[in-house]
């Protein structure tokens, strides 16, 4: 049985038995919860709300491992963590992190404007939940039953959000992304997205709250 458990804005963690995954610990995130007894990272791309880059690499000091795109693994790096435990992944490849077999997918952040260059990121589809970081990354037809999504940010509005759980189909969406929105906006934007999106209410959840994820699919 595997737990979902979210710590703050895009951070997640994945619990199976002696298991565990950690997605997007970044400057939002409580780094000693989301990782106590985790030794596997998966970093969507760069930016500090997804990466804090000297806690992730006092983790990977720790004995750590981390999968990313290279910009990443090179801030890690440049931090002082091991080379030998980064590894780099691109679209496409197929990964075990943590006890859990991983799909890369994707290979770029969303456009926040024509005059800044885009980032790189990766997806990652962790068995049935996919995590897009900041992208509209999709997959095959059923192949997601919980939807990691994004609810606002400056590359995203609410009729993409919309569109995207609607592409995507899912059977259970849970919001990441929303420390930009005051309590009332993630009210109004997930209300829309119940409304619109076709996959129920989304999930919120508090720092540490928790899914378990068959008894819910």
């Amino acid at each position: 049985m595997t737990t979902l458990t979210r710590w703050s804005h895009a951070c997640i963690r994945l619990d199976r038995g002696s298991d565990a995954l950690v997605l997007d610990p970044g400057m939002f995130t409580d780094l000693a919860a989301a990782l106590d007894g985790c030794s596997a990272i998966l970093v969507t791309h760069e930016h500090a709300d997804h990466l804090e880059v000297d806690g992730v690499a006092a983790a990977v000091a720790a004995g750590a491992e981390v999968w990313a795109p290279e910009p990443v693994l090179a801030l890690l790096r440049a931090a002082g963590a091991d080379s030998s435990r980064l590894h780099a992944v691109a679209d496409g490849d197929e990964i075990r992190a943590g006890g859990f077999d991983v799909r890369v997918v994707g290979e770029w952040h969303a456009s926040i404007h024509p005059d800044i260059p885009l980032f790189a990121n990766v997806g990652f589809l962790v068995e049935r939940v996919l995590h897009p970081g900041d992208s509209f990354v999709t997959v095959e037809p059923g192949a997601v039953d919980v939807l990691m999504t994004p609810l606002a940010g400056p590359w995203l509005s609410s009729e993409q959000s919309i569109d995207y759980v609607r592409e995507v189909a899912p059977k259970r969406v849970v919001v990441i992304h929303d420390a930009h929105l005051s309590d009332a906006g993630r009210g109004l934007y997930g209300s829309l997205v119940e409304r619109l999106g076709g996959a129920g209410a989304p999930i919120l959840l508090a720092p540490g709250e928790s899914i378990d994820l068959e008894e819910n699919a």
